[in-house]
């Protein structure tokens, strides 16, 4: 029993792992940069690093980190802007206001 535990906790500790591994293997990309490399491709329409960036991580984890990103540049916008972040993100999205 405990030995899934341990299996699932370093699944958990390989995803958001941030320094190198013991075998001398390159830094593993982890959620967060995966999911900005992720957005600034989709941003710049290069669908080439989109698909790199997407593949350094899970699926799940991909989008885990693409909505933190999200929830954290509406923040920052809507406190630059003087504004609700749910006036920034339907502005954002070309939504009327509610």
């Amino acid at each position: 029993m405990w030995g899934r535990f341990r299996k699932a906790g370093g699944r958990v500790a390989d995803v958001l792992r941030t320094e190198p591994r013991a075998e001398g293997d390159k830094r593993p990309h982890n959620l967060f940069e995966a999911a900005a490399s992720y957005v600034t491709a989709c941003a710049e329409d290069d669908q080439e690093r989109a698909d790199e960036a997407a593949g350094w991580v899970s699926p799940e984890a991909l989008s885990f980190g693409v909505n933190e990103l999200a929830c954290r540049a509406v923040i920052a916008l809507a406190r630059e802007r003087g504004e609700s972040p749910e006036t920034v993100a339907r502005d954002l999205l070309g939504l009327p206001a509610a």
